[in-house]
Formats: structure tokens, sequence, C-alpha cells
């Protein structure tokens, strides 16, 4: 089932390339507009398929008994990791490398604060097991 799906996706995704080429040449907005379009309809074929994999990471986490706080912290993270990656793509592919390069960092330093309490508990874990 996955391979007829990524032949869909790819095929698509190649379609839209070889429009965006030719539509470039006259109505350069209109091929951006169009493989943003395709970017984002791609996305949301794969919103069944992300929900999949967070409802078994979600029965993975209740049964390792791992508090769902740092299971949904995780998550966040991978999800701004994504997203940003999405937006410095989108504006790189407008030719706005500038931009790009301040979402990615945007991305990361979010990325950091979100991890601060995991690096806590893992340091305060730590700690506990050192011998007084």
């Amino acid at each position: 089932m996955m391979t007829i799906e990524i032949i869909q996706i790819v095929g698509l995704g190649l379609v839209t390339t070889f429009l965006a080429l030719v539509v470039k040449e006259q109505k350069p907005i209109f091929a951006f507009l169009l493989t943003v379009f395709v970017g984002v309809l791609i996305f949301l074929f794969l919103i069944d398929e992300i929900s999949r994999v967070l409802q078994m990471l979600e029965q993975i986490a209740v049964t390792a008994n791992i508090n769902m706080v740092y299971l949904q912290t995780i998550l966040k993270i991978i999800g701004i990791a994504y997203i940003s990656e999405f937006g410095a793509q989108i504006a790189k592919d407008a030719g706005q490398a500038a931009i790009a390069s301040k979402i990615e960092l945007a991305g990361k330093v979010l990325i950091m604060v979100m991890a601060i309490p995991i690096l806590t508990a893992i340091i305060e874990m730590l700690i506990s097991l050192i011998p007084n």
C-alpha cells in the first residue's frame, strides 16, 4: 500500500515540477504558488500517516510507562523541526535565502527552549544516581 502512495506523491511532484518549469517562463508567481500549493497538498495527503505514527508512539509510551509530558514535548520538537524546514524550503524556492535562514534559526531556538525541561529531568536523574 505504501508503494502506491509514494508513487502517487512522486508522480504529483514530478508533474508539478514540469508544470512549474513551463509556467515559470511566463508567470513566475504562478509557478511559485503552484509549488507551494502542491507542497501543502502532499503534506495534507500524509496527515493520516502522521496520525498513525503518533498513535503508535503513544501506545509505546504507555506500555513503557513513560511520562506523557516527555513524549508530547519530543513530538512538539519534531513538529517544530518539520514545520520550520517546510517554511525555509518555501522561502528558498521563492529566492529568499536570508528569510529561510531566519526561519531555520527560529526553529532551532524554539527546539532548544522546548528541550530544556527534558534536559533538566535527565540531569536531575543523573545527579540522583551519583552516590553522596
